[in-house]
């Protein structure tokens, strides 16, 4: 079992950036891949990026490539998510999600995820 806790979300205007971080309690971080995911409201939730065990290959949709990063740091425990760029249109609630079973979208574990407004 992993425990995973968003944090960075906040107010931003068009343009702007954010980091959101997702610290974990699982000392078993490094044999998960993880992901990171949005909710709209009245949409359904979204994957926008997912990272590999040993963050080697990472997969974002369409809509943020080139803006949006995502990484990990197995030392500390802890997945990221570099936002550039921002647009209205990425205001949402977004999770950070984890699974040990890697190359598709379905995970397992979620947090209970942060704000993203931009304005």
């Amino acid at each position: 079992h992993v425990q995973l806790v968003e944090s960075g979300g906040g107010s931003v205007q068009a343009g702007g950036s954010l980091r959101l971080s997702c610290p974990t309690s699982s000392s078993t971080f490094s044999s998960y891949c993880m992901g990171w995911f949005r909710q709209a409201p009245g949409k359904a939730r979204e994957g926008v990026a997912r990272i590999s065990i040993d963050g080697t290959s990472s997969f974002y949709a369409d809509s943020v490539k080139g803006r949006f990063t995502i990484t990990r740091d197995n030392a500390k425990n802890s997945l990221y998510l570099q936002m550039n760029s921002l647009k209205p249109e990425d205001t949402a609630v977004y999770y950070c999600a984890a699974d040990s079973n890697g190359g598709t979208w379905d995970f397992g574990y979620w947090g209970q995820g942060t704000q993203v407004t931009v304005s």
